[in-house]
């Protein structure tokens, strides 16, 4: 609500549409002098952030303190005091995978070295005693011994029967060779590898592993409305609950999980500096929190008895993890193909 002074007038400046009281019912305007001082401006900004501040604690508060809680509110139409939940979900998963590409992410320059000798050089003492270490049992290798290393390496990364992809071609035209689609798809892709990789393993299956690490934030997103169908079946017989309320709830679980993971990372950071291993206990319940969260906001968002909630509980954990499971196979066949 801003303190300049209400217009005589009763036509709203934003619409045109006549006003009854201070705002306008269509746009919602208020009805105040378009002129306003430094001070107005100033006064103004520093009101809107606190009152967004305001929204943000209250908000995150409740998310965490009372499991469910969010959820039941704005299914009751309560939405003002509180931070609309795309935006909830828009900024935490922001922040979580900024911090989550930032601590974990493929060593570029590891990939380099792989690639062949061009790049050996490049590499400081640290690397190289990594490197060496990594693939000689522990035993120090010179730089020209890692490179002798790599140029003589013949670990296929698709292990074929086939010298050629003109040979395997001959074959399926004469017919001898009778593989289906798919077949011949891995096939060709396994020999587009090994050429491209020179029989490295080692650098094909990090490369895919790179690509499906930045391929989590569309399985996360993918899951999400797979997760609240999944609520919907769980509760059919709710006529009161569309399947809207249901989405609400998963994104309310997912902003709960990104800042539990938050957390999470934090802590392994300083495990990792200070070598302090007993905070891995704390990650520990930090994890077996999100599980128990999941239980209690089903409990008060669904207003069961605990028998049914744990029933319905267990069934949603099983059906998600098998999902989850399915959609990893396939990011995982995607990322073959993309490299």
């Amino acid at each position: 609500m801003s303190h300049l002074p209400e217009r005589k007038e009763k036509d709203c400046l934003n619409c045109g549409t006549t006003i009854i009281g201070k705002y306008c019912h269509v746009c919602g305007q208020e009805n105040i002098e378009p002129k306003e001082t430094v001070w107005h401006l100033v006064s103004h900004f520093f009101s809107d952030i606190t009152h967004f501040d305001g929204k943000v604690f209250t908000s995150m508060k409740d998310l965490i303190l009372k499991p469910g809680f969010l959820s039941k509110e704005y299914m009751k139409g309560k939405r003002v005091s509180y931070l609309n939940p795309i935006r909830m979900y828009l900024f935490t998963s922001f922040v979580f995978f900024l911090v989550f590409f930032s601590l974990y992410r493929i060593d570029e320059n590891s990939l380099d070295i792989l690639i062949g000798g061009n790049n050996i050089d490049k590499i400081d003492s640290a690397q190289l005693s990594k490197l060496s270490s990594e693939i000689n049992n522990g035993k120090p290798l010179t730089k020209e011994e890692i490179r002798k290393k790599y140029d003589t390496a013949g670990i296929s990364f698709f292990a074929s029967r086939y010298k050629s992809r003109a040979e395997y071609d001959s074959l399926l035209k004469a017919g001898v060779n009778k593989d289906n689609w798919l077949q011949r798809m891995i096939t060709y892709k396994g020999m587009e590898l090994n050429e491209k990789y020179h029989n490295r393993s080692a650098l094909a299956i990090t490369t895919v592993l790179g690509k499906l690490q930045h391929s989590i934030p569309q399985m996360l997103f993918v899951l999400l409305p797979l997760f609240a169908l999944f609520l919907k079946l769980l509760y059919i017989r709710r006529k009161d609950f569309y399947y809207t309320d249901h989405a609400i709830f998963t994104i309310h679980f997912y902003i709960f999980i990104f800042i539990q993971m938050l957390l999470i990372f934090g802590i392994s950071k300083i495990n990792s500096v200070t070598g302090a291993n007993w905070l891995q206990y704390i990650n520990l319940v930090l994890i077996f929190a999100i599980f128990f969260y999941l239980y209690k906001a089903m409990r008060n968002f669904y207003s069961q008895g605990r028998f049914k909630t744990i029933l319905k509980y267990f069934l949603l954990l099983i059906s998600f993890f098998c999902l989850g499971m399915a959609l990893f196979i396939i990011f995982s066949f995607i990322s073959v193909l993309e490299i």
